[in-house]
């Protein structure tokens, strides 16, 4: 002990070393060898710990890398911090999604699929969701973050609707296997791996891909910074955009508001309350029902555009699409009428007038029943909910007043006319 310049004794050194092992084979499954080096653990429900990574990249956006620099991550070899069976899988199929989002899957005979998706990360949470029918609702999906204590989280979560009560965790209908998933961060991405099991080989799927820059508080997920959703054929690895941007499906639903709920629920009350302005009535009549339909037209046309880019079957999808199609119908039979509107004398005249009445009733029953669906199925929030009731309340508040004054006036006319005699022949 004299000699020796630290005087510990060797037993008590090779007892340190063995439980240092002991820890280290419990709990690492890979060390990163750069300065942003993760030691990253994991125990049998899937949850373990990791130090955070630098600060210079955003969730899921690009964070410095380029496009090709992207591709590039599909290089990397994954087998150093991911476990079995993910880090020893053949046969990963790579390919870069959306933005900084890599997909690696494999899929067996069985139809067993392996799934790993990463993303540059900081803080926050990244998902991947498998929808029905490419919306958010009724889809199921994981999700996976490290919190601030460093400790790497993953669950299942069910999409009820898209408010943040509705998003329920560790419920879902992923058929998963047996193999715990996991989450592990490497450099500056993390990496979340999990296996399903179809009962079909899986081919043409809707894909939802989100990030939030949040942490979770007590499982439930923050709202999301940004969204994809994708259709992506698991066959051949290709895919295709269904996400239709916010912009585009703002401009369908104000130009259906504007049109079917302000500008031809007017025209349709001026023939009805104002025809004693003879003839200023009926120009404007004319002239607002035009503009109405060159505003619906619009809406028609850009929302076919829509639906083309979604590609994808939903039932209210559909019911919107051939509810907004039969009322463009009404709309040019109703043009049609004021082209063929039979003289004053005509036998005809009374048939016309009860077809260009209900059919424009018709069509703006269906139209305001077409914008409360839109709403419903664009996850247009509260504001627009809000914002075409009090319109409608509007409408139907003016129409109310309009019709108990016309009302009182034929009434007051009744009682003020003078009466009538009949004058007997003298003899």
């Amino acid at each position: 002990m004299e000699n020796s310049r630290f005087p510990v004794p060797d037993s008590r050194i090779l007892v340190f070393l063995y439980l240092f092992s002991l820890s280290l084979r419990a709990n690492i499954l890979a060390v990163a060898d750069n300065k942003d080096a993760i030691v990253v653990g994991i125990n049998r429900e899937g949850n373990g710990s990791a130090l955070p990574q630098g600060e210079n990249a955003d969730v899921g956006g690009s964070g410095g890398y380029s496009g090709v620099e992207i591709s590039e991550l599909c290089n990397i070899d994954i087998q150093g911090f991911l476990p079995p069976p993910y880090g020893n899988v053949s046969g990963f199929i790579c390919k870069p999604i959306w933005n900084t989002f890599i997909l690696r899957y494999a899929q067996r005979d069985d139809h067993v699929m392996t799934i790993i998706l990463s993303a540059i990360y900081t803080t926050g949470w990244v998902g991947m969701g498998f929808s029905k029918d490419g919306m958010m609702a009724g889809s199921s999906a994981m999700v996976g973050w490290f919190n601030k204590k460093g400790q790497p989280r993953i669950k299942q979560y069910y999409l009820q609707g898209t408010r943040s009560s509705q998003v329920i965790h560790d419920k879902g209908e992923l058929p998963l296997t047996n193999v715990p998933p996991v989450v592990a961060i490497h450099g500056a991405m993390i990496y979340m791996a999990f296996q399903l099991k179809f009962e079909n080989h899986l081919r043409q799927q809707p894909i939802i891909l989100a990030f939030g820059s949040r942490y979770p508080k007590h499982f439930h997920l923050t709202h999301h910074v940004d969204k994809r959703t994708i259709m992506f054929d698991f066959s051949g690895g290709s895919s295709s955009v269904l996400y239709v941007s916010s912009r585009e499906k703002k401009n369908h639903g104000a130009l259906g508001m504007i049109g079917w709920g302000i500008i031809l629920p007017v025209g349709a009350i001026i023939p009805r309350y104002f025809k004693h302005k003879d003839p200023l009535w009926y120009y404007l009549h004319a002239i607002i029902q035009l503009v109405g339909f060159i505003f619906g037209l619009a809406t028609v046309l850009l929302g076919i555009q829509l639906y083309n880019k979604l590609n994808v079957k939903n039932a209210n999808i559909s019911a919107h699409r051939g509810i907004g199609i039969f009322i463009l119908v009404l709309s040019i039979l109703q043009i049609l009428a004021f082209f063929l509107r039979p003289s004053k004398d005509s036998k005809f005249r009374r048939f016309w007038n009860w077809y260009h009445h209900w059919f424009g009733r018709l069509a703006l029953f269906f139209a305001s029943v077409n914008i409360v669906l839109g709403i419903q199925i664009g996850y247009a929030g509260n504001e627009w909910k809000i914002g075409y009731g009090f319109l409608l309340a509007v409408v139907l508040l003016a129409v109310i007043v309009l019709e108990t004054l016309s009302w009182m006036k034929k009434r007051s006319d009744k009682t003020t006319a003078p009466p009538t005699f009949q004058m007997n022949p003298v003899q």
